[in-house]
């Protein structure tokens, strides 16, 4: 048994310490959040701000969701309907890239795997004129509809790629002998990788889901009509020419926040596993 000696004992506390205080500057925005929910409008825009309520007032939640405008029910329908579109295709479309990146030879792979890797450096700001001008009535004619919501984020490098990781690590044994059985590349990939891979798919699900949740400026360029739009544009709602309603904002804040909490919660520990386990081989 070894023991600690006060070196080491000096060394834990200031790991956990720095642990803790990293933990707090993360946690703050929410607490913030959440705190400014219950204060008057008063208080919530008083300088200097105070952080905690002085009185706690439950009745902003209730006000918030039944301010004017804000079409709760239809938006989260929206936003679901979004999220789990882009993230339904994301997945499928990045397993079967992957896989091929992976486990599948043909000319000019690492060249086509290395071109489509350096899209990841390309900032959205550079993209995000050229897929407007797309979406418009001239070219697409997807303007304001689920679609101009949709499909520009079918594809996701970060997926491919982190995907492809996982397949890689899959030992050759197992597909030469699927191969012996008379399994072709989808059987083997349906019967044998996908199980093999779930931290990676639920990884990538989870995120695309979150992105997906929190869209904000590219449903705001894209759309005009309230009853289309997704849940993060409703809180634009609180902020008026007369100023804005800061303690029904972040009230609006938390109610898109809790699903997409509750969410990672259920899947953190597939989404932790799937990034401690990416692989680096190339």
């Amino acid at each position: 048994m070894i023991t600690p000696t006060p070196r080491r004992i000096g060394a834990g506390l200031a790991k956990h310490g720095f642990l803790l205080l990293g933990a707090g500057v993360l946690a703050f925005p929410f607490y913030w959040m959440l705190t400014t929910s219950f204060k008057t409008l008063s208080e919530a825009a008083s300088h200097p701000p105070t952080l905690w309520p002085t009185s706690w007032h439950p009745e902003n939640w209730i006000e918030a969701w039944n301010f004017p405008h804000t079409l709760w029910v239809q938006a989260f329908a929206n936003t679901l309907f979004i999220a789990a579109a882009v993230t339904i295709a994301n997945v499928a479309l990045a397993v079967l890239a992957g896989y091929a990146f992976a486990r599948m030879s043909f000319r000019g792979r690492g060249v086509v795997f290395a071109v489509l890797l350096s899209t990841i450096f390309i900032p959205n700001e550079a993209t995000l004129i050229p897929q407007f001008v797309m979406m418009s009535r001239r070219f697409l004619g997807w303007y304001d509809s689920y679609t101009a919501q949709i499909v520009p984020f079918f594809g996701s490098v970060f997926a491919v790629f982190l995907l492809r990781q996982f397949f890689l690590q899959i030992p050759r044994e197992l597909q030469d002998a699927a191969r012996i059985d008379g399994a072709g590349h989808l059987r083997f990939l349906w019967s044998v990788a996908l199980p093999l891979v779930r931290p990676a798919l639920i990884t990538v699900a989870l995120l695309q889901f979150l992105l997906s949740w929190n869209a904000f400026l590219w449903p705001l360029l894209v759309t005009s009509r309230p009853e289309i739009r997704p849940i993060q544009l409703m809180l634009l709602q609180f902020s008026t020419e007369a100023g804005s309603h800061y303690h029904l904002l972040m009230a609006g804040a938390s109610f898109v926040i809790l699903p997409t909490l509750v969410v990672y919660l259920i899947a953190q520990r597939y989404f932790i596993e799937g990034v401690a386990r990416t692989g680096i081989r190339g």
